[in-house]
């Protein structure tokens, strides 16, 4: 008996090094991984910091590399990314519930799963390739706002309705017990319960699918963005009534990543230095987007009482 306890004590000796050897390694791979990555943003940093001034955003792009700016190519981001979460975050969130919470257990509903995994890993030119024949060529919605913003939402669509069925998936099914045991309707349920606490994680799944698609340069270029571009879309609001406009949504456009493709392959190193400024900006703009993500997880967090 004394022999058997000193041979699970080893053993149990032996799961704890191992654990502890494979926590330092994780710990090591992701400080060196973490150390990279902040390298070369700084590196980026030092190479556009000249560039980095109130001028470069209010500036269109020049010939000139010393007077090119990303006036349009910031707004023209906006705009796009407006669309694709007005367009993307509804549907998706609404496909989540449905396939999690509404939807019967057959074949049918198989499928459906299957392929939305499955489009989740579809390269993104397939989608810029969907959306020059559907929506530039067969809607005519032309090389616009909308049609850019709207390809991106198919693109991101597969990754909001899978973060919002594991988020659904993660809420306790006693709380929809008690819930359906007080007399509550499925609706009022979902409503009410799942959603208020499930509330965080969607909101980690919208901006992982929105941080990729403000990089995505590939299905822009498919659909028909341009890389120079020389005025802004039409104003959203107005000061004088209908007070909104929609022509901005049928404007042409370009975006932050192509306006960077577009100064990176001139062989001037002056373009090169506005490259990098504009990569910055970029950086910046998804660390807001995940900057006001966490802090809406945060709160909505905050509200939940177990």
């Amino acid at each position: 008996m004394a022999l058997k306890q000193t041979e699970i004590r080893e053993l149990i000796a032996g799961h704890k090094l191992r654990d502890m050897l494979f926590d330092v390694l994780g710990l090591i791979v992701m400080l060196f991984a973490l150390l990279v990555l902040g390298a070369l943003f700084v590196q980026l940093v030092v190479d556009g910091w000249d560039r980095l001034g109130l001028d470069f955003f209010q500036s269109y792009p020049s010939r000139r590399a010393s007077q090119a700016g990303i006036l349009p190519a910031w707004v023209g981001s906006l705009s796009v990314m407006l669309v694709t979460a007005m367009a993307a975050v509804p549907v998706g969130v609404a496909a989540g519930v449905w396939l999690e919470e509404y939807a019967p257990k057959n074949w049918f509903t198989e499928v459906i799963e299957i392929n939305v995994t499955n489009l989740a890993g579809v390269p993104s030119i397939i989608y810029g390739l969907l959306g020059l024949g559907l929506l530039v060529q067969q809607f005519s919605l032309g090389r616009s706002v909308a049609a850019a913003g709207l390809t991106l939402a198919m693109m991101i669509l597969p990754v909001v309705v899978v973060a919002t069925r594991e988020a659904i998936r993660s809420v306790p099914q006693t709380i929809r017990e008690a819930a359906y045991g007080l007399g509550a309707t499925r609706w009022q349920v979902t409503r009410d319960h799942v959603l208020p606490y499930s509330l965080a994680g969607i909101l980690t799944g919208v901006i992982i699918g929105l941080s990729r698609a403000i990089g995505e340069t590939a299905p822009l270029i498919t659909i028909g963005a341009v890389t120079f571009i020389a005025f802004l879309p039409a104003a959203p609001v107005m000061s004088e009534p209908p007070f909104l406009n929609f022509e901005w949504l049928t404007a042409p456009f370009t975006v932050m990543p192509i306006q960077m493709f577009n100064w990176v392959s001139r062989p001037q190193a002056d373009f090169h230095v506005s490259a990098a400024a504009a990569g910055v900006v970029l950086v910046a703009m998804t660390l807001l987007m995940n900057g006001a993500a966490i802090y809406l997880r945060y709160r909505a967090r905050k509200r939940i009482k177990w």
